[in-house]
């Protein structure tokens, strides 16, 4: 086990008896993770103004749940961001590269209609949870616990919300 003190407490974690990085190391991953959430909330807004623009039933239908995942990805961002500070380290305040990716992914998708910008979302989405699953272990235990008991259940409800629209648009 191996601990070190660090302004938003202690950086412990079970290395089987070897030293485990430091927060420089968790602050970078929280960073990557928060660049991820700032491009799921710019792409979900794109997503949410195309359909904005839609004139079919369904698509204003979904709109409200589409709001609703773009918000969670606000408050993931928040949640990383105050973590991030808590570890003495600076917030990303960008998407970066995977940001200006997905947008573009996004806006293409959104120009084939409902169903491909859906399946987009949900990609988006499954790319994120698999993100949080493998780096959950690279960073300080308060961290970890932020990542198993809130981003990734979120994940997995945006994807399994995003099925039911996917399921919906087709069906409509």
């Amino acid at each position: 086990m191996s601990s070190m003190s660090t302004p938003g407490g202690d950086y412990t974690r079970d290395t089987g008896g070897s030293d485990f990085g430091n927060a420089d190391d968790a602050i970078s991953q929280l960073n990557s993770f928060l660049r991820g959430e700032i491009s799921a909330a710019e792409t979900y807004r794109m997503a949410i103004d195309a359909v904005a623009d839609s004139e079919q039933i369904q698509a204003i239908a979904n709109l409200e749940m589409l709001r609703e995942i773009q918000e969670e990805h606000g408050r993931a961002a928040q949640a990383l961001r105050d973590r991030i500070r808590e570890l003495g380290g600076q917030p990303s305040d960008s998407s970066g590269a995977w940001g200006a990716w997905a947008k573009f992914t996004q806006g293409t998708a959104n120009l084939f209609g409902d169903t491909s910008a859906l399946k987009s979302l949900k990609e988006g989405e499954e790319h994120g949870l698999k993100d949080y699953q493998e780096g959950a272990d690279d960073v300080d235990a308060t961290s970890s616990e932020l990542i198993r008991n809130q981003l990734i259940p979120a994940q997995q409800r945006h994807i399994n919300l995003l099925d039911q629209l996917i399921s919906s648009v087709g069906t409509a």
